[in-house]
Parts: C-alpha cells; structure tokens; sequence
C-alpha cells in the first residue's frame, strides 16, 4: 500500500473483509503515519520511504493510493522494481503519464490496472449482459452524473493544482468512463464547464457522441451534490441505475411505455471495492498482465478523453 490515506483505508478495509487477500506492507513518506495505518489494519511492515516496500519479497502488488499528481512516478517506481501495480483512478494527471506507464508495464512484464472499481461491481457486469443481450435495442442516449459538494477550502487535496485536483479527475471519471463503456470510442467531445477559485475545474457538462451518433450526456461538479445515477436508453428499453450509480445498486430494466421488466438488486452495498481488487488477483494468478474488463488501451483512450476535456475547459496542472 503507497500513501495511506482515506481510499486506502477502505481499500485495505474491504480486502481484509470480504477477500483472502492481505496487506502485508505500507508506505508512506511519513514513517509515523505508516505505522498508524500498520497497527489500525494488523498490517506486519511499515515503511517511511517507498524503496523499502518495494525490496519486500512478500509483496505481489502494490495499490497506489497517493494523490492523482503522484501517480506516475509512483506506479512506475513500482513497475520498475518487477511489482504488479493497481492505480487508483483516475490512473494518471494525463494521457502522456498514462502511456509511458502502460509502456513500462508492458516492456518489464508486470500486471498494470486502473482501480476503477465500478468496472468490477456485479450491477455493472449485469449492465454489459443487457447491452450484449439486445434487449436495449439500438442504444441513443446515456446519461450519468457525479456532483458532490466539497466545502471550498485552498488546502483540500480536490482543489488544490499542484495535485491535479478538480472535479474531473476524481469525480467526472466515473461518468466518463461508464459512458465509454456503453458507447464504446467518442467520435465528438464538447465540455462547457466552470472552474473553481482556484483555477482547477469546479464544475463540468460534457456532451460526447460515438461512431453510430448516440449520445452521452455527462456532469460533474464539485459544487453541489447531484443524484449520481446513470441511464442507458434504447430504442426498445432503458436500464435506470439507482445513485450512487458508481457503487453497489440497483438497476432496473424499463420498457417503452415505462413499465417495469425487470430489476437487479446487489446482495450487499458494502465493500465494493473488494471486486477490483479480487479481479486483480485473478489476472495475476493466472499470470495475464492487463484485465479484459478494463483492458490498458481502454484506461488510455479515457485519459485522452478527460485531457480534451479539460483544455476545452482551460485547465492546466502545474508541471504540464
């Protein structure tokens, strides 16, 4: 574990819960605060410096958890000591930090992943069988927002530049990736959006279209909280995702004349991020090195996405 702060916890929280995996080591640049996560979790080794974690020979992969502006070089500081890497989202500042990883994983021969973890959510995959099922019809429209309100404060890790705060890359990629997903590659992005008081992205609309002209309608705001729930409308049925449309929910199948066909409800709404890293765990045992549910290129193209979107929207990271 790199950086453990609060996605780390409930990363290490759900692991520890519902999976046979382990956190056997942390790190952190602050000693004592590693050994805090350490002596919270039972976790053996803390480390104050990320070098020591990696030369742990119980380690098989590492989960980085920093701040988005950290992501690169601390994935690839993972890659290059041989260690499988899980990235949380969004996996990097830009598309250009995201190549060179996906470049260094596949030329070093270790497993690479973005933590995405609503790709990995049971309500999600019953998504992908109704969309290969047909019964949608020819898909039109997707629809799906993310807003929550964060109190404006120049110290917070979502509005600070200098770690690639702002509401996209932590809000806004979620609705960014799910309509990937359904829509497949964007053919057209337009983004009108307003920015934050300090120059990050507060607020984003985004209106993208594929290949077959469907459209997807996407928000993302760090100004107020939204319903966070998604549709994919067909032209024979619709699926209506309950917010928080990124976690476990439910999902229902809706005809045209909007009666109800259907309905999928999670068994449990706790610990969704166990799936990802369970998903992990899979494609490393059987020794593939990216996942066939969010494959590498995949991560990329939505990286190339939210950089366009972001200079529609004028925003800049310092060091880009």
């Amino acid at each position: 574990m790199i950086a453990p702060g609060g996605i780390a916890a409930a990363f290490t929280r759900a692991l520890h819960t519902y999976t046979e995996q382990r956190v056997v080591a942390v790190g952190s640049r602050d000693a004592g605060r590693a050994r805090a996560f350490a002596d919270r979790f039972g976790i053996a080794a803390s480390y104050g410096g990320y070098a020591e974690l990696l030369d742990d020979d119980r380690v098989d992969i590492v989960y980085v958890a920093s701040p988005h502006s950290e992501h690169f070089a601390h994935a690839m500081q993972a890659i290059q000591a041989g260690r499988h890497v899980l990235v949380e989202k969004a996996f990097t500042r830009n598309a250009r930090e995201a190549e060179q990883l996906i470049e260094a994983a596949r030329r070093r021969g270790v497993f690479l992943m973005e933590a995405m973890w609503t790709r990995f959510l049971p309500h999600i995959d019953v998504v992908r069988q109704v969309l290969a099922s047909g019964m949608l019809g020819e898909v039109q429209t997707v629809v799906a927002d993310h807003g929550q309100f964060m109190v404006p404060d120049a110290t917070s890790r979502l509005y600070a530049p200098e770690l690639a705060g702002g509401a996209l890359l932590d809000l806004g990629v979620y609705p960014v990736s799910f309509a990937s997903m359904v829509l497949g590659p964007f053919t057209s992005i337009t983004a009108v959006g307003t920015k934050a008081f300090t120059g990050v992205d507060g607020q984003a609309s985004i209106v993208v279209t594929n290949e077959a002209g469907a459209h997807g309608v996407l928000n993302t705001t760090l100004f107020t909280r939204t319903p966070t729930t998604a549709s994919v409308s067909g032209t024979l049925a619709r699926l209506e995702i309950e917010g928080e449309f990124y976690a476990p929910t439910t999902v229902r199948l809706v005809g045209r004349e909007g009666e109800l066909l259907d309905a999928y409800v999670p068994d449990q709404r706790d610990g969704g991020l166990c799936y990802e890293a369970a998903e992990a765990a899979r494609c490393v045992a059987a020794g593939r090195l990216e996942s066939d549910l969010l494959p590498l290129d995949e991560t990329l193209r939505i990286m190339r996405v939210l950089d366009e979107i972001r200079s529609q929207l004028g925003v800049v990271y310092p060091g880009e």
